[in-house]
């Protein structure tokens, strides 16, 4: 907490006004009475400064990006569990996963965005991967309908992850679209 403050605008501001009392005793304009004046100006800039932006959802990139690697090497040592393809899939929705996972700051402007990542990452991938894997490979590999649900759900959840990826790409191809069409207009 103290190190925070330490950092924080308010310190910042209340130094820069405890400097300029010292500047004034310095320069002969505060006599005697000058360390009132540094700690009167210190506490002037910090109650005058802006408060510091309150972050309710925390940066969790990192912890999800460690736990996705986790899963893709935990699935591909399962693979011969797996049904077919089922592998490439899991990679596809991880790779998606971890562009947008590689771009923190700008996944937390958006908290929706980094709810949708996270419940991809966090929950929908591995709910669905590990009720496959906890059934008993002989009832699995039998069962020729349950492979087909997991096949199912990894497809959902990649057109998902496309879908959530859209919306954090929207702004660049929104972009790209305005060149195009500027690109267009001065041609004619």
């Amino acid at each position: 907490m103290m190190l925070r403050y330490l950092g924080s605008t308010k310190n910042l501001l209340g130094c820069v006004g405890g400097l300029l009392g010292v500047v004034l005793y310095l320069t002969g304009v505060v006599g005697w009475f000058w360390p009132f004046v540094v700690v009167a100006l210190y506490l002037v800039g910090a109650l005058l400064a802006p408060s510091e932006k309150v972050r309710l959802v925390p940066d969790t990139s990192a912890e999800l990006r460690s736990s996705l690697e986790v899963l893709v090497r935990r699935v591909s040592a399962q693979a011969s569990r797996m049904p077919t393809s089922t592998v490439d899939t899991v990679g596809r929705i991880a790779e998606v996963l971890r562009d947008l996972l590689s771009q923190p700051a700008r996944l937390a402007a958006d908290p929706d965005l980094q709810h949708s990542v996270g419940r991809l990452a966090r929950t929908d991938l591995p709910l669905s991967l590990e009720t496959y894997l906890n059934l008993p490979w002989w009832f699995a590999s039998r069962r020729t309908g349950a492979g087909e649900e997991l096949v199912a759900q990894l497809g959902l959840l990649e057109a998902e992850a496309h879908r959530v990826a859209e919306r954090f790409y929207a702004s660049e191809v929104d972009r790209q679209a305005d060149h195009t069409r500027y690109l267009r207009d001065r041609d004619a």
